[in-house]
């Protein structure tokens, strides 16, 4: 009997010590952005490693391959991208992805080497502006808030067909599609260029000094969010990596960091659709 109260006790003793390690053991979570530019979370990722969460930040040059590398698992969250890019990539690619918090409003701006003001461009110059449907047809809106063009009325901020979104093009501007990407790298062959906040900052430019029209603060359908798989929606983990982004230190930080380029901004989900 002896024996077996002894068995027992080491039995309770290995269990309990296993059960401990566990809790203690850190979670390594994988966030995917795109571009290099990892300051915010890395500020996020020292908060986060003070409570056995270690995040590795995985940079991406594209805004296709964060959400497949999401998707397909070999990430557990992204953020990179707008809630309007987001929504149009998962119908269009078919992706069980959801959102779990924004983050800031990185202002999309317009860029030139040749004017120092958007009054400036002339008659008949060519603008770049990004090729896909979320981001081409936000160009657009910069190009209307900046009194460069009007749109349609009841246009829906997505790029269909540039000859029908754009009912008044009084300098004649011819608007050159490419990938994202490319913005930066056309502006000595364009009259200006507009350019996604990463991207810009990725190039050198600070968008706020650097721009020469930058987007309103109000642009509530391009609010940065982080995205997981519909099925990691509730995980404790990486929603708690969510709050240590929404809490007001982060805020903070951003704001000094970035001298107004990114601007934090935590709204519920369903002030954006979800």
């Amino acid at each position: 009997m002896k024996k077996i109260l002894v068995g027992i006790f080491i039995l309770f003793i290995v269990l309990f010590t296993v059960a401990c390690s566990s809790d203690d053991e850190t979670k390594k979570v994988k966030v995917g952005i795109s571009g290099t530019d990892t300051r915010q979370w890395d500020y996020v990722a020292e908060k986060a490693a003070k409570e056995g969460i270690e995040i590795e930040i995985v940079s991406f040059n594209d805004y296709v391959q964060p959400n497949t590398a999401l998707a397909e698992g070999e990430l557990d969250a992204n953020a990179f991208q707008t809630i309007a890019y987001f929504n149009q990539f998962i119908d269009e690619h078919n992706l069980d992805l959801v959102p779990i918090a924004t983050t800031v409003l990185a202002p999309m701006g317009l860029y030139s080497e040749k004017y120092e003001d958007v009054k400036d461009i002339p008659e008949n110059s060519t603008i770049a502006i990004p090729n896909d449907v979320s981001n081409g047809g936000r160009a657009l809106l910069l190009l209307e808030e900046a009194g460069l063009i009007k749109l349609r009325d009841g246009y829906d901020g997505n790029l269909t067909n540039l000859e029908t979104d754009i009912v008044d093009n009084p300098l004649n501007l011819k608007l050159e599609q490419m990938v994202a990407a490319q913005t930066p790298r056309v502006l000595p062959d364009v009259a200006a260029s507009i350019i996604n906040n990463g991207i810009a900052i990725d190039a050198g430019f600070n968008p706020v000094k650097d721009s020469i029209y930058l987007e309103s603060e109000t642009a509530i359908n391009y609010l940065n969010i982080i995205a997981v798989r519909a099925e990691d929606k509730d995980n404790p983990t990486l929603k708690r990596i969510a709050e240590l982004f929404q809490e007001e230190d982060t805020a903070t930080f951003i704001k000094k960091e970035y001298d107004g380029a990114l601007i934090p901004t935590f709204v519920p989900l369903d002030k954006i659709g979800w």
